[in-house]
């Protein structure tokens, strides 16, 4: 009968978690899918609410702001309050706005509507990564951050297309309504899915919830991404861009400030100390950085330079897309096996080739040669995504996965942010320029040959912290 009882628990535990992973991987290709889907159909929504391309572009800009400073803020909050509970709660609220978008009838409401979908959608990254911290076994952990890693993969290649051709079809209000849909499947399903995980620090406990440390930390972050959008926009002398990136460093000196003299401080100061840990970050902020790099000037490469049309340019990234589903829970299978710091390094090594193959032999050259670059970008991408994540877990105490992971994923965005912005403003500037930085370059696109290798210079400085990663073991 003991024996009976035990098989039955066992099984249990494995259909909650099975069920657990099925809810979180939904969730993590929704969020990845949102936040990309309406790029394609932003000429749709300037017409239909006779707006201007620079305002409807804050459908984009605002949601990356709100995840950028949402993310760092639930990552601290699962240390206080019920992961479950946050989760359920963060999952209302991003189908609250997948409604208000859908009915939005002026741009001012799609924008809010927008901004609610990031309030929700940024519990989702972290909150995972920390459920799977809690829930599954050190040797289990990276296959199941691998499946998340593939959805989120999924998500990010096939968002523009998704949007794209349904936008097209049905109009640009039926990608919420396909969200809120969604989005309300996911409350349902976490409701039943999520576990009574306790926090690491109870409610009411003699540790406080340093909000005005969380509120630095999220102008940091926050001033800092929409710095780097208006800089690509308006160009970094417009005061907008500037004054943003002066802001968000008075923010972090603020910060740094705060977690030094407060009692209870948002972030504790030993989680700087902990080198496995910075390294990580450093390597996902850069990796994230020339990633999206490929992912957002790729198909402006083959428009502009090959001619082709938007949904043609789309399919160049399909490849790279299926790399990142395919590889993602393989990668995390044998991280569990061999350690993620290998596979890491083989990711950030295979980055750097696939940047420096665009900048070297693909910009201006034949759309095959283009996604033959985007392809190993995305293997990169999976070779480095859950291992790294793996690997940041794994360094942090259970009591500082919460801030840690936060830190974490909310650099992940950063990344992302940084390097579109970046990167474009840097292609505008060499717009006219006969010659390419790049002196094995010699075709004529010159400007992108320079911003692949501008997006090579970072996986450089992610292979220095590999470096240092495996000094620091």
């Amino acid at each position: 009968m003991k024996i009976t009882a035990k098989c039955k628990d066992t099984v249990q535990k494995q259909v909650s978690a099975k069920l657990l992973l099925m809810v979180l991987a939904l969730s993590s290709l929704l969020a990845a899918i949102t936040v990309d889907m309406v790029n394609p159909v932003l000429g749709l929504i300037s017409q239909s609410l006779d707006a201007s391309k620079a305002q409807v572009s804050w459908t984009v800009s605002g949601i990356a702001l709100v995840l950028a400073i949402g993310i760092p803020l639930y990552g601290r909050m699962s240390d206080f309050f019920a992961l479950r509970k946050v989760f359920i709660i963060a999952a209302a609220i991003l189908t609250l706005g997948s409604l208000l978008c859908a009915l939005a009838s002026s741009l001012p409401l799609l924008v809010l509507g927008r901004m609610v979908q990031g309030a929700g959608m940024s519990a989702i990254p972290v909150l995972s990564v920390v459920a799977i911290s809690k829930v599954f076994a050190e040797g289990q952990r990276g296959a199941a951050l691998g499946m998340v890693a593939g959805c989120i993969g999924i998500g990010t290649a096939f968002g523009p297309i998704f949007g794209g051709s349904v936008g097209q079809i049905w109009g640009w209000p039926s990608l919420f309504w396909i969200t809120f849909a969604l989005s309300l499947l996911i409350l349902i399903g976490s409701i039943f899915a999520l576990p009574g995980i306790r926090p690491s620090m109870e409610e009411g406990s003699e540790r406080g919830f340093d909000l005005i440390g969380g509120i630095m930390l999220g102008l940091t972050a926050g001033l800092m991404l929409f710095g780097v959008t208006q800089g690509e926009s308006a160009g970094f002398a417009a005061i907008s861009a500037w004054g943003s990136l002066l802001g968000s460093v008075l923010a972090l000196l603020g910060f740094i400030w705060r977690i030094h003299t407060a009692d209870k401080p948002f972030v504790p100061p030993v989680l700087f100390k902990n080198k496995p840990y910075v390294c990580s970050v450093i390597i996902a902020f850069f990796s994230m950085f020339a990633y999206f790099a490929v992912l957002v000037f790729v198909p402006l490469l083959v428009v502009e330079v090959n001619g082709l049309s938007p949904g043609e340019a789309g399919m160049i990234l399909l490849p790279g897309g299926a790399a990142v589903a395919i590889c993602s829970p393989w990668v995390g299978r044998i991280s569990d096996r061999f350690g993620p710091n290998r596979l890491v390094a083989a990711g950030v090594g295979i980055m750097g080739i696939s940047t420096l193959f665009l900048s070297t032999f693909a910009s201006g050259a034949s759309p095959v040669l283009v996604s033959v670059g985007a392809l190993g970008a995305g293997i990169a991408f999976a070779f480095i995504n859950s291992p790294i994540n793996n690997a940041a877990v794994s360094a942090l105490p259970k009591d500082q996965v919460g801030a840690g992971m936060g830190i974490f994923q909310g650099t992940l965005y950063l990344g992302a942010g940084a390097g579109a912005g970046m990167i474009g403003a840097l292609l505008h500037a060499r717009r006219e320029v006969a010659h390419s930085l790049n002196p094995l370059y010699s075709l004529d696109a010159v400007a992108y040959s320079d911003a692949f290798l501008a997006a090579t210079a970072a996986v450089v400085i992610a292979l220095i912290a590999v470096l240092a990663k495996g000094t620091a073991r």
